[in-house]
Formats: C-alpha cells, structure tokens, sequence
C-alpha cells in the first residue's frame, strides 16, 4: 500500500525557496542582475507581510508562502556560515597576515569611531548612554553575506571590505559581551566571562589549526581516492560543521570557525575542488539568508513611519560611508576606492539584527525602539546591491576627473572610433598604432584611462550608454569597431548607430554565431563571433595533435566554418555568407592548391 505523502509546512516552504532560486538566480543573471536583489523581493513578495498575510482569507495562497519564518533561520545561518567558508577558501593564512594592519587598523577603527559617532547621535537625541551605545555597535556593522558576494575578495575595494568584515566578524562576541555587562542587572561576571570565553576561543583555534594542518590533507586524499563527488562533499561539510560547532561550543561565533576552516583547506591542494562542489550549496543557503531578510519588511509599518526611517536610513548610510571614505583615505586609498568602499560598507548588517536583540534582551533598548532598528536595518540590507552600484559609478566619475585629460585631438576625418578598451580593444589599438592608422578610443573605466595613458593612445573617458557618442564626429569617422562583451548593448549601439550613419562601416566582436546574427540583424557591416573562431582552432590543434592528417582535419573544419556561416546569413537575413576569419593553415592549404 502506497503511503501517502504528507503537504506540512515545512515541505511547503522548502518548494517556495526553491522554485524561487529556480526563477530569481536564471532571470536575474539574463539582464546581468545581481540576484541579491531578487531573492529578497521574493522575501516581501511571499512573507507575512506580503501574501502570507492573506493566507486565512484565500487558503491556496499558503502553498506560495513561507508560513514559518522563523524555522527559516536555521537555514539561513548556515548559509553565513557556509559563505564564510568560501571566503576562507580564497585567503591564506600569509595573505591573512599581511592584511593584519587593515583588518586590526582600519577594521578597529572604522567600527569603534561609526559606534561612537551613532551613539552620541543618539544620546543628543535622548536616548539613554547604554541604548546609544549597544546601537551604535549594531549599526556600525556592515554586511560580510552582501558586500563581499559583491566587491569580491581580490580588488583594491574587496580587500578594504574584507579586512573590515574580519574584524567585525571577530568583534561580535565582545560585543554581545560588553552588552550584557552593561545590562542594568548585570552581574559582575560579565567581564570574567569575556575573559574566559576568549582565552578558551584562542585555545580552541589553536587546536583547530594544528589539528587541521595534520588532519585535512590525510582525509582529502582518502576522499580524492574514492572518486565519489558525494564524499569529497561529505568531508568538506563534516570539516565545517566540526570547526562551527567547536568555536560555538565555547562561545565564539560558529562564522570564526566556518572561515578557519576555509583557511586551513585553502593550505592543502584540494582546495579548488572543494570551493567547486561547495558552491551550489553556498548560493541555495545565501538566497534562504536573504529571503529571511525580505520578510522582515513590512512595507505598512513604513508607510506610517515614513520620515523617520528615511531620515534614519540616510543618516546611518551618510555618516558610515563618510568615516569609512575618511580612514581609507588617510591609509592612503585611491579616492575612488575610499568612496567605492564607504558607500558599500555603509547599510547595516546581518548580525545587526542579532546584537540588537541582545540589546533588547539586556533591556538596553525598548522593544519598540528595536523593532524600529530593525526596519531600517532590513531596509539597508534590501540596497545594499543599490549602494554597491551607485558607488561603482561614481568611483569611475572621481578617479577620471583627478586624472589629467588624455590627448583627444586626432583627427577626426578618417579615423576609427573604438568602443570598449578592454583587453580586444587594447590589441585592435595596438594594431591602429604599428599601422599609423588614426582611432579614438572609448569606455568608462578609470583602469583603461591609465593604461591609456601609459600606452599613450588616444582614450575618450565616457559611457557609451549615454550621450558620448553624440558629442564626438563620428560623421567623418572611418569605421566604428564595437569590443565591448555586454550583447545587449552591443545590438543596440548597432542599430543607432546604423540609423544615424547609413553609409558608415561598423564593426562588432560577437560572443557567438546567435549573436553575430543579432548583429547583422541590428545593421553591422562585420561580426566576429570570439567563441566560434576559438573553439575550431582548438579542434583542430587537438585533432592535429592525435594523429589525424592535417589535410582532412583542414577541410573539415573549413566545413564546420562554413556551416557556421551559412546559419549566420539565413539567421542575420543577409542576401549572402558572411566573411569569417580564415586561419593560417586554410591559407596555406588554398595556396598549396592554386600551386598545383
């Protein structure tokens, strides 16, 4: 007898969060969207505030909803501790060391000066020294599952962000602490057990460290041995839920323990492997995290209180991006940076939410007054994504106007105008140069205007999105050459500028043959379609290299290519096949058959 299956709520939450991360991540990363964003709408979309509100008047919509928020954390923690792990995974323990000074001096002192800043904010505003000071250490915090997810770990930006967090991520439990004891019924143990939860933290790290030096290595290989994926994945997950539950055991935070494991992996040759199979997991977890997140938001609550948490949202995302700009620039930052940086460190965090329910607990801070907190922490979690691209944009803005303007002055009769001067862009200039063709290149990133400069081409600082291509001659131009790798707006600059400039040659790079057919569609006079050209080169030096005649390797490929072409002209709507790139072996082979 076929037993039943039981629709609890529990099953049904977990079909909501994964059909979500089954529609956010896929639609998202089609328009190039952080999927952070995502994930949280659909918090909104489908909490208690949203139409989980709705489920006792139309009970169908609680197979669409979360009904358990709170059985939601579990997962949502573990998602942290997981995206600390990964974090791990991309340091070292040199690199960690070399990042001491950021992390103890710049970290220390961006979170103590934000603190006291806020709260004296606070107390100015009425609010009693002890509630001002447990807020001030829970809005000073920033977001280690946003930020970092976003700035990355290796740019100048990532690094400032990291060496932040991690000091952050350490400071939570004498935080927790330090709000405990000024509880206004603390006991006088408060401050003996910071002491011993920190001397038996360090003992424990310690082992950790010694133990996973000798063990990790052993147990990796005897996984590798096995070539089952399910035990490497078993092992790395045994690795961190030992070392989480080791620093949680003895009062530490479990995410110390989730990145001393990522660190210790990170020494041994399977690292890799492991960020690999990990990875999914991470990401599924991550979007459980900022789910949670968007059901704390309740968009009545901030209708009725609409001033004041605009007024406290903007305070807090002003003064911590200014103290955070203010110290990276006295470290010496490059100013786009120290504005990138600050206004990405700007929103509350994650554990902001946990050291104010500390502080409600300690009756620090009223309830309601922490209820209020919490809004607009979930409101800044919710731009953070928002923040990150403002303060992309205008880091761009600042750094090309501290910059000296390059020579523009080429002629602009019968000059070509080159749009992207990424890594294509660079060689088609090269190119121009050792040719004594005249160009004028184009894009919006303040790393092309150095390079530029050292290479002493000719570089036009500006967004191809807006206006720039209107305020330049390109009437006179001799050719257009689009390089930049965003499909989307490579078809659209086709198309106005084909409208603009009917007679002018315009040339595309094409990511494949779909998109050189898009091109051609739009109006180009050439696509180049990258990956096609790519991949028959490595087929036929693969094929060369087993053994296979190049005669018959040549022509066949030949054939692929042209079979590439015929799909171009009858996609692209052209009256005949499009010119592709020969390479020097089909040369050689059509020159050898003329010979004969």
């Amino acid at each position: 007898m076929a037993s039943e299956l039981h629709f609890s709520p529990v099953l049904s939450d977990a079909l909501v969060i994964l059909g979500a991360a089954g529609i956010v991540i896929p639609v998202f990363a089609r328009f190039r969207i952080t999927p952070i964003i995502g994930f949280i709408l659909v918090g909104m979309l489908v909490g208690p505030f949203g139409l989980g509100r709705f489920v006792f008047e139309y009970p169908w919509l609680q197979y669409i909803t979360i009904t358990d928020p709170q059985g939601l954390e579990p997962f949502a923690e573990f998602g942290i501790i997981l995206l600390l792990f990964t974090i791990g995974l991309e340091l070292s323990f040199n690199r960690l060391w070399s990042m001491r000074r950021l992390v103890f001096g710049l970290g220390a002192f961006e979170l103590a000066i934000s603190a006291a800043l806020i709260a004296f904010v606070l107390m100015v505003m009425g609010q009693y020294w002890t509630g001002a000071m447990g807020l001030g250490l829970a809005l000073a915090l920033s977001s280690t599952a946003l930020v970092l997810p976003l700035s990355g770990t290796r740019s100048p930006v990532g690094k400032a962000a990291l060496s932040m967090l991690l000091f952050e991520d350490i400071a939570i439990v004498p935080i927790i602490f330090l709000l405990g004891a000024m509880a206004p019924y603390a006991a006088s143990e408060g401050m003996e057990g910071l002491v011993h939860t920190l001397w038996t933290g360090a003992l424990t790290v310690a082992v950790l460290m010694v133990a996973g030096r000798l063990m990790l290595p052993r147990l990796f290989a005897q996984a590798a041995r096995t070539k089952s994926p399910e035990l490497f994945l078993a092992a790395s997950l045994l690795v961190v839920i030992v070392a989480s539950l080791a620093t949680a055991a003895v009062g530490l935070s479990p995410i110390v323990g989730a990145l001393l494991a990522g660190l210790l992996i990170a020494e041994t040759e399977y690292h890799t492997e492991v960020e690999g199979i990990t990875a999914p997991f991470k990401g599924l977890a991550l979007g459980v995290f900022l789910i949670t997140v968007g059901m704390g938001v309740d968009l009545s609550v901030i209708a009725a209180n609409i001033w004041p948490i605009t007024l406290a949202v903007t305070g807090i995302l002003l003064l911590k991006s200014v103290v955070t700009g203010f110290l990276l620039r006295m470290m010496g930052a490059r100013r786009g940076t120290a504005v990138e940086t600050g206004i990405m460190m700007s929103s509350p965090s994650e554990t902001t939410l946990i050291v104010l329910s500390a502080a409600a607990s300690a009756q620090l801070i009223q309830p309601t007054t922490a209820q209020f907190w919490q809004i607009v922490t979930a409101i800044g979690l919710t731009i953070t994504p928002i923040l990150a691209l403002i303060g992309r944009k205008m880091a761009r803005r600042i750094d090309a106007a501290g910059l000296p303007p390059l020579d523009t002055d080429t002629e602009a009769a019968n000059r070509a105008i080159i749009i992207g001067y990424g890594r294509v862009g660079r060689l088609i200039a090269d190119m121009m140069v050792k040719h004594d063709r005249p160009f004028l290149a184009i894009d919006s990133d303040p790393e092309c205007v150095t390079i530029a400069r050292a290479r002493k081409h000719p570089l036009l600082f500006a967004d191809a999105r807006g206006p720039a291509l209107d305020r330049i001659d390109i009437s006179e131009a001799s050719a257009v050459i689009l390089t930049m790798d965003e499909p989307v707006l490579a078809a659209r600059l086709v198309k106005k500028l084909r409208a603009a400039y009917p007679q002018m040659p315009i040339l595309s790079r094409a990511r494949d043959s779909a998109h050189a057919a898009e091109l051609y569609r739009a109006g180009a006079t050439d696509a180049v379609p990258e990956t096609l050209e790519s991949s028959l080169q490595l087929s036929e030096s693969v094929l060369v290299n087993m053994g296979v005649a190049v005669g018959p390797v040549i022509a066949s490929i030949h054939e692929k290519r042209d079979e590439f072409r015929e799909r171009i002209m009858r996609e692209g709507k052209l009256s005949q096949k499009p010119k592709l790139k020969t390479s020097l072996s089909d040369r050689e082979l059509h020159a050898a058959a003329e010979t004969l």
